[in-house]
């Protein structure tokens, strides 16, 4: 699919809360427009849909991550929530919880994803990229974004969950389809039964774990206690869907849409191979670039003035990191795809309270798949257009068809 791209003069025209407008559409014009002009945008009612504002410029989107006091996400982290009712997980989930009960249950989780935690995962990520390139290539032509990609950060994060391995390509096909579509008239209810469906898969998975001595992360909530208490099953539950969905989306179409970059800067693909580009800092870029999550919401709880304007307690306030992560006061040359970016202080993982728990986790994957292609891939060949996934607050492809061709056995 061919994006084909959006002009500032329609932009009292589009919907920027429209998945088909991100699947279809090439905002780089767009987004450098408001940055330049209107920062802080106010977009106005569309039809039934109540307005809102859109943060474009960094400086202002580390304004709004940092004020955790003025600007909440217990209305929903994402506009598709706040301005349709709010978020039936708000105050349960740790994304869509602050204030106190934000830091106990982060305190919990963050043991599960500090680093000496996540040490034991590099090996095992390894061996899994090792896999999943080995059988893309024996099949000759394969579809990377579901068979590579879709298959690391699952593996990875359940791992960190124990998912028991009959289960981990059921949950995929839920994840998949919880906050996104492979097509632009798919029903939302789609989406609603995926929810439900991976809460009732952990509902019964914690049941299990009850008193048990194992240390996975559904274990640790399940016999966690705060203050005495155990999680209320609704948080117990809630934050097992949230590490299923964050863990899985993020390196999922990071790394396919880190692939599709290198397909489309060849000239960086010969410094991977080359070792020009390291692999930290190429794992950074493909983030920066990708930006896989592409807005975050909140609710001002109070009169807040931002770049300028005047935000009313109440209004809804989404965060475009799409944005924020090529605004051209930060980055040099922000269009340009450079695996030895540096610095690249982008805003994938958000900041602030909110800043992604499994951030370490995500950098790794996706230096893991730099590594594999770089040791085991001579050459990548697209064999067929790349198919867009349907969301406004995800980023990344349902399908991206290669041929990935083998470097020679050595002797």
């Amino acid at each position: 699919m061919t994006a084909t791209t959006v002009a500032p003069e329609s932009l009292d025209t589009i919907d920027l809360a429209d998945p088909k407008l991100h699947a279809e559409h090439d905002l780089s014009e767009i987004w450098r427009h408001l940055r330049a002009t209107r920062p802080v945008y106010w977009q106005p009612l569309r039809g039934t849909q109540p307005g809102f504002w859109a943060i474009t410029r960094y400086a202002d989107a580390l304004s709004v991550y940092r004020d955790s006091d003025r600007f909440t996400t217990e209305r929903g982290n994402a506009l598709g929530t706040i301005l349709h009712g709010g978020d039936s997980a708000a105050g349960v989930m740790l994304a869509v919880t602050d204030g106190t009960r934000h830091h106990e249950i982060r305190a919990i989780l963050q043991r599960a994803f500090s680093a000496r935690a996540l040490a034991a995962i590099g090996e095992s990520l390894r061996r899994t990229v090792d896999r999943l390139l080995t059988e893309a290539i024996d099949k000759g032509e394969c579809d990377f974004a579901r068979d590579v990609a879709g298959n690391v950060p699952l593996g990875a994060i359940c791992d960190l969950l124990d998912v028991p391995q009959d289960d981990r390509r059921y949950l995929l096909s839920l994840t998949a389809h919880a906050w996104s579509s492979d097509h632009a008239d798919a029903p939302p209810i789609d989406s609603w039964s995926a929810r439900n469906e991976i809460l009732l898969y952990f509902a019964d998975l914690s049941k299990v774990r009850q008193r048990s001595s194992r240390t996975d992360v559904v274990s640790l909530l399940t016999n966690a206690t705060i203050g005495g208490d155990n999680l209320r099953d609704a948080e117990l539950v809630a934050n097992c869907y949230g590490l299923m969905i964050g863990g899985d989306e993020t390196g999922r179409h990071a790394i396919s849409g880190g692939l599709q970059a290198l397909l489309d800067h060849p000239d960086e693909w010969r410094r991977l191979k080359d070792g020009e580009a390291g692999l930290a800092s190429g794992a950074e870029e493909v983030l920066r670039w990708t930006t896989p999550s592409i807005h975050s919401g909140r609710a001002a709880t109070v009169d807040v003035t931002v770049g300028g304007e005047q935000i009313h307690a109440g209004d809804a306030v989404s965060v475009w990191i799409s944005s924020a992560n090529r605004d051209e006061t930060v980055f040099p040359d922000p269009d340009r795809f450079d695996l030895n970016r540096d610095p690249n202080k982008h805003l994938t993982f958000a900041l602030g309270s909110h800043f992604c728990l499994g951030h370490l986790l995500g950098r790794m994957e996706v230096e893991a798949v730099l590594e594999g292609l770089r040791r085991r891939v001579r050459s990548v060949r697209q064999t067929g257009p790349a198919q867009r996934i349907y969301s406004s607050v995800l980023s990344g492809l349902s399908s991206l068809p290669v041929v990935l061709e083998p470097e020679p056995a050595r002797s």
